[in-house]
């Protein structure tokens, strides 16, 4: 059991955040342990075949699984409520080399070469590292993050509704069934860490994330704000394909087809995918992406010799609405 003491300074210094980042971090052990993550297996499915042409062995070497450890570096909380995902990259770049050697040290010997690498010139080996982690972005996540920050934001509103109508209590009970308030203090059953800790005015952060379920996990040991990251609800649905009508509203502005290929977006998907799919023909879809992209409505993402086009947050909440 983690226990958590917070003073009157630190519920003040309370927030939420999301980590892209974090997200790519998390979602290794999907990869790895797929059968323990089956709420995420849909995903683990689609986006394997795609990481074939993807070197990230150096980061899946700092994501052990099964395993305790994940060096806090890799993915340090950021001081913004979302921040930007080569913003996160920059602060990777950017952490000192002892912060880099402490972490590496506190994982389960034997290390890879390349972790050794990384150990023994931590700003040559962390630049490696950010090219590493964007190319597995780019080929596995970057396609869903629209729909996964639209998830992990409602998520947040949702807490904060939980917070206006009762209080602190009422909102870190709600977090997991593994978390729980208690006075001054927040009990977390955690799988690993145990003990007490004050966290002495430096508040905390409260981090919904995709890829951490179906457990909660911490940072607690600075320089970094202590964080607490839980799965977000609706994580179940997230990755259903989901059978919309066709919004009637929206396909009188847009087009029939183009709205109807909107609609059809739930998972990223190639123009001859969604030709099949509508009865268009590519050459059709293909002029119906380009203006859709034109308008900020859908983002085509390149892996390998494929482009898979997806939705965008603006088309999500088009869709929504209508």
């Amino acid at each position: 059991m983690l226990e958590l003491e917070l003073t009157v300074q630190d519920l003040a210094s309370t927030r939420f955040g999301v980590s892209p980042l974090w997200e790519v971090v998390a979602s290794v052990r999907v990869l790895r342990q797929p059968g323990a993550h089956a709420a995420n297996r849909p995903w683990a499915e689609q986006v394997r075949p795609r990481l074939a042409g993807v070197d990230w062995r150096l980061l899946a070497d700092l994501v052990p699984a099964p395993g305790r450890h994940i060096p806090g570096f890799i993915a340090p909380p950021q001081p913004i409520q979302v921040p930007d995902f080569e913003t996160e990259l920059a602060a990777l770049r950017a952490v000192p080399a002892a912060v880099v050697r402490a972490g590496i040290d506190g994982l389960s010997p034997p290390i890879s070469d390349r972790l050794a690498g990384l150990r023994d010139d931590p700003p040559r080996g962390l630049a490696r590292l950010a090219e590493t982690i964007r190319g597995y972005w780019d080929a596995a996540l970057a396609p869903y993050w629209p729909r996964m920050l639209t998830l992990l934001e409602g998520d947040i509103l949702h807490r904060a509704r939980l917070l206006a109508e009762g209080g602190a209590q009422r909102l870190f009970n709600d977090l997991d069934p593994a978390v729980r308030w208690d006075a001054d203090r927040l009990r977390v059953a955690h799988r690993f860490a145990s003990g007490s800790v004050r966290l002495a005015g430096r508040g905390l952060l409260l981090a919904p994330s995709v890829f951490n379920w179906p457990r909660v996990s911490s940072i607690v040991e600075p320089p970094w704000q202590p964080t607490l990251r839980y799965p977000p609800r609706g994580i179940g649905t997230l990755w259903e394909r989901r059978h919309r009508d066709l919004p009637a509203g929206l396909a009188r502005v847009l087009g029939r087809s183009r709205a109807r290929l909107l609609a059809e977006l739930d998972a990223p998907a190639a123009t001859t995918a969604l030709a099949h799919r509508t009865g268009l023909t590519p050459g059709a879809v293909s002029q119906h992406l380009t203006a859709l992209r034109d308008a900020g409505l859908v983002t085509p993402h390149r892996t390998g010799r494929l482009v898979l086009y997806a939705r965008t947050r603006t088309a999500e909440a088009l869709l929504a609405g209508g």
